[in-house]
């Protein structure tokens, strides 16, 4: 994209294209139970570890609406900027997270690209040594949520840039 200026200097970006589909309007239910559904998978995680899980999916599924959202709650959360900069090379930039953070990471790569129709053991073990196994149902399914998130914005085209910390989804 070319970025323009106008006669004051102020850069004029492409229009803002707007959603495809307003899907929680016409599918309010199963709207409700989504947020529900988020609400179940986020319990017992640390806030910071669910905002870094669901901005990696994000990144891995090209969902702006949800990189939008996720990357200002986990700014809100504490996050740091650099740590949300260094996550879509994560595996070069381990330095910026524990091993905790780093076998979550890994796990929500995995899960969220099936490519090989599976989760290779090798991840899923590293994770299972982080943590316990209610922790660990709670983040597979924090990322499961997420990664349906993502199918509903990605396909409705959802447009980023509106949310504010605080909102849901």
């Amino acid at each position: 994209m070319t970025n323009t200026t106008d006669t004051t200097g102020t850069a004029t970006y492409a229009a803002e294209e707007p959603a495809r589909l307003e899907w929680t309007k016409h599918a309010p239910e199963v709207y409700k139970a989504m947020v529900r559904l988020d609400v179940a998978a986020r319990k017992g995680l640390d806030p910071k570890l669910a905002e870094l899980v669901k901005v990696r999916a994000s990144q891995l599924n090209h969902c702006a609406f949800c990189l939008d959202m996720h990357t200002k709650d986990a700014l809100a959360a504490g996050e740091s900027v650099e740590r949300i900069i260094q996550l879509s090379a994560w595996e070069e930039s381990r330095h910026f997270y524990t091993e905790k953070e780093l076998a979550a990471i890994e796990l929500t790569d995995a899960v969220t690209v099936l490519t090989d129709g599976f989760v290779p053991d090798d991840v899923y073990q590293r994770a299972a040594k982080q943590f316990d196994e209610a922790e660990l149902s709670q983040l597979i399914a924090a990322i499961a949520v997420i990664n349906a998130w993502n199918r509903f914005g990605v396909t409705c085209r959802m447009t980023p840039g509106h949310y504010q910390p605080g909102q849901h989804q």
